[in-house]
């Protein structure tokens, strides 16, 4: 399966970025922590062209601590720095400025040696849309100068803001990749809301994101909702032992999104359970971190 997404806006701006790259000092490659991997444009080393660049790990606070731990390694190890924050409380973003200050010591001290005062750092700030962009640089300039949302999407034009004198910040509009080859990219993405849901169909990612939490985050589902886990002596199946254990955990996996359904009240019709409705809780309370700190994929071996 091919998911294909590629509004017209995000081509417009790949030009645009490209136009501006000799103006650029330095790039911010903003990621979401929670699925660094999937939220990285894998078009994104073409585009940038060898600019000195940061990885900034967004919504760190909402993502798995180890986890998070595990991918700064992994792109440390690929020669980018790296930098968990998160844009909403604050965290770390102070480090940002002076990372930055790091990658470019050697232009800076250049600047100098030639008697020139050096000039304020001038940034450009990539990301897929949600990535929390805008929410960023509000947050650096410390005043509202970029509107936010919930939603892909917000951002549609380039805009420079000038942050304390020292930072100048080319923010562009969110820029996806023509399409995504492996579904579960599509997937992590539209369950973190950095697509927009009706490219998938709801239920799926509700139902994708239930048979990852059983695996990987087993409390997390008993503890927000109050659940009564099915476990495999609840459930019978034939077959050999690899189809048992995927016909387990398909069922296993129903069992919650009824049970969810009847405890948060998602019912249709003659009592029978809304499953679009209770995904949406689902993928709502991940977003909003209610689900405990939970990151869906890992770095590559």
């Amino acid at each position: 399966m091919t998911i294909q997404w590629f509004p017209g806006h995000m081509t417009k701006a790949r030009r645009q970025i490209e136009e501006k790259l000799p103006l650029i000092d330095a790039v911010i490659e903003l990621l979401d922590a929670r699925a660094p991997l999937a939220s990285r444009n894998p078009m994104i080393d073409e585009i940038l062209r060898g600019k000195p660049r940061l990885v900034v790990m967004n919504k760190a606070e909402l993502g798995d601590q180890q986890k998070t731990e595990q991918w700064q390694h992994y792109f440390q190890t690929q020669g980018l720095p790296t930098l968990p924050i998160d844009s909403i409380s604050g965290f770390r973003v102070k480090e940002i400025l002076p990372r930055l200050r790091d990658l470019l010591q050697d232009k800076i001290d250049a600047q100098v040696r030639k008697g020139m005062q050096p000039r304020a750092i001038r940034a450009l700030i990539v990301g897929i849309p949600n990535v929390g962009k805008s929410t960023l640089i509000n947050k650096l300039a410390q005043r509202h100068v970029a509107a936010t949302g919930d939603r892909p999407g917000i951002t549609k034009s380039q805009q420079w803001i000038r942050i304390a004198g020292e930072l100048e910040l080319l923010d562009t509009p969110g820029i996806l990749w023509p399409k995504f080859e492996d579904v579960k990219v599509g997937l992590r993405l539209a369950a973190l809301g950095s697509i927009k849901e009706e490219i998938l169909s709801v239920e799926d990612i509700g139902y994708e994101v239930l048979k990852f939490l059983q695996s990987e985050y087993p409390q997390s589902l008993p503890e927000r909702y109050g659940l009564q886990v099915a476990t495999d002596a609840d459930v019978e199946v034939d077959g050999d032992d690899e189809q048992d254990e995927d016909e387990r955990l398909r069922m296993r996996t129903l069992a919650l999104m009824e049970e969810i359904g009847r405890k948060r009240g998602c019912l249709a019709g003659g009592g029978q359970i809304d499953y679009m409705k209770t995904a949406l809780v689902v993928l709502r309370d991940l977003r909003a971190g209610k689900l405990g700190g939970v990151t869906l994929e890992v770095p590559p071996v």
